[in-house]
């Protein structure tokens, strides 16, 4: 498959700006990127990081941890700052303004509509299947993407967001076929370590039309550090470098998304991954009681989605006792519906009390 001939033209034709630090090596002695000789901080901790230097723009040890994580070469490792940005570029780079289009399947991740709006892409809709659990329809997907014009991006998560479902291994092979010489499928795969899923990556080798995002956000514990993946063929790679920012990631966030990796923690993220499992068991066993829950998915992820009587009301009542939940009744096919994440043990019960509150009121 020639991935140049799905992506934007101007971007295939564009002269890529090379910054001081991706040019040069970051040795001897740096007079080439304007930077200042010193750091201001005197604290130990902090001048190592040289914080007066511009970091690497894919920094090496911390795409080598990546790659290895993620069981890829690091050829096809971009990193990003978090999964959003590779959504971004994705877009950017393959989708013309007024001709191309994305395809997505509500309810799910609301940046793929937000970022192709961005672009000035048309958004295909291929709604979920509601009686079979928000599946996928993936008999209306394929004939999308085969027979809709300008379609470059086919976007899925695995397990999704809100409803936990998963993409089948199967069906990723048949959708990949029809992709074929037409478009990207990319799969978000923020919460696959939540689950026991074979993760999309194992194939990015062979299929060039195959895209996964990955994130430090969920099972990694580290949203604040903006981190995410694209895992790709090394000629997309390319094309989403020529758009993208010069240093994604700080000195700082390398350092944090390293040390979050590291081995050291191995033992503090499986506690996570206990903790969340947990509260999740005891949570669905609580649901299961409350006689204004109309309906439950439990899905695959750190979450679960309901659908209540009120969610309005249930969302009001959380907030008074301090404790947000989201409400996705807005969404399609998710009219009063709500979203609770699974957090720590106090968390959880902090949350059946108001839930309990609530119930004793409605």
């Amino acid at each position: 498959m020639d991935i140049n001939s799905i992506a934007r033209p101007d971007i295939v034709a564009l002269e890529p700006y090379e910054s001081a630090r991706g040019s040069a090596a970051a040795d001897g002695v740096l007079l080439n990127a304007n930077e200042a000789p010193f750091t201001l901080i005197d604290d130990p901790d902090w001048r190592r990081l040289a914080l007066n230097r511009y970091p690497s723009p894919q920094p090496a040890e911390l795409k080598q941890r990546l790659a290895g994580l993620y069981n890829v070469d690091q050829e096809n490792v971009l990193i990003t700052r978090g999964s959003d940005e590779g959504i971004d570029l994705l877009t950017r780079v393959f989708c013309q303004p007024g001709r191309d289009a994305i395809v997505e399947c509500p309810p799910c991740f609301g940046m793929y509509r937000i970022a192709a709006s961005i672009q000035g892409a048309r958004v295909i809709s291929v709604p979920r299947l509601v009686r079979q659990g928000f599946e996928c329809d993936f008999v209306a997907l394929a004939q999308a993407i085969g027979e809709q014009p300008g379609v470059r991006l086919v976007f899925l998560t695995s397990p999704n967001n809100p409803t936990g479902d998963l993409i089948p291994r199967a069906e990723l092979g048949r959708l990949l076929e029809v992709c074929k010489d037409r478009a990207l499928l990319v799969i978000d795969e923020a919460y696959i370590e939540f689950c026991s899923a074979r993760s999309a990556c194992e194939v990015v080798a062979q299929w060039p039309q195959l895209v996964v995002l990955r994130t430090l956000s969920k099972a990694w514990a580290a949203a604040g550090l903006r981190c995410g993946s694209v895992i790709a063929n090394p000629v997309v790679i390319s094309l989403l470098q020529r758009v993208m920012a010069p240093y994604p990631l700080s000195t700082v966030a390398v350092d944090a998304a390293l040390q979050v990796t590291a081995g050291a923690v191995a033992s503090n993220r499986q506690r996570l991954l206990e903790t969340v499992t947990e509260g999740k068991t005891s949570l669905l066993r609580f649901l299961a009681e409350c006689d204004w829950v109309t309906e439950i998915w439990k899905g695959e992820a750190n979450f679960v989605l309901l659908r209540v009587r009120d969610a309005s009301g249930l969302v009001n009542r959380c907030a008074e006792a301090g404790i947000r939940i989201r409400d996705f009744s807005s969404q399609p096919l998710l009219d009063n519906c709500v979203r609770l994440t699974i957090g720590s043990t106090k968390e959880m019960n902090q949350l059946k009390r108001a839930l309990r509150s609530y119930g004793d009121s409605s």
